[in-house]
């Protein structure tokens, strides 16, 4: 997928105009502090609605210069900033910075065969005992591949990706309340700590 490409062309159906409403009901529950990653930010609807959490310092990044470049165009809510940047290659100032790590759409937007690069990555921007909290696309086994996320996930995947890698201990689990229409029953929510 050519994700600059995508966003030159305005041709982003996964951008929902606004933050996950998965998130919104996550930070009325369990707000966040101090530095939160949000990968494959897009636009930035995410980290603005978690850099009006008091306390938090956010940094979206994404490939695409372009989607970078329409996010950082809003006006900035608190302590937020964007990168260009490859999570699978980040900045070593970002090595254990983090004690959050927001997961929305990224993990299903890349192959299967990069997601343990992807479990590296994202442990490797938390400090030890730093948190993942993520809505991940489930793969509901739709015949209509257009229907579901580019590269959806079950449950026991999750389970060997980052709890029997070791990486990540498991915290706690969800079907979101809310979510954008059409993913009814196909989001998982979920917490987990870095070891």
């Amino acid at each position: 997928m050519n994700w600059e490409a995508a966003y030159q062309q305005k041709d982003t159906p996964w951008d929902k105009g606004g933050p996950s409403p998965g998130l919104l009901d996550f930070l009325e529950a369990s707000p966040m502090s101090g530095r939160v990653l949000v990968p494959g930010c897009g636009l930035g609807h995410d980290v603005r609605a978690i850099a009006e959490l008091p306390d938090t310092r956010v940094l979206g990044i994404d490939i695409a210069p372009t989607a970078i470049q329409r996010a950082r165009r809003h006006k900035p809510k608190r302590d937020e900033a964007f990168l260009e940047a490859d999570l699978f290659d980040l900045p070593g100032a970002l090595t254990g910075t983090c004690e959050w790590v927001w997961e929305h759409t990224c993990f299903c937007a890349i192959p299967r065969a990069r997601r343990v690069d992807y479990v590296r990555a994202v442990r490797q921007a938390l400090r030890e005992g730093g948190h993942l909290a993520a809505v991940f696309f489930l793969d509901p086994g739709l015949p209509d591949p257009d229907a579901g996320p580019p590269f959806g996930v079950t449950k026991a995947e999750l389970n060997t990706l980052f709890l029997e890698s070791g990486a990540f201990k498991f915290i706690h689990e969800w079907e979101p309340k809310r979510g954008y229409p059409g993913r009814e029953g196909r989001e998982l929510m979920r917490v987990m700590q870095a070891r």
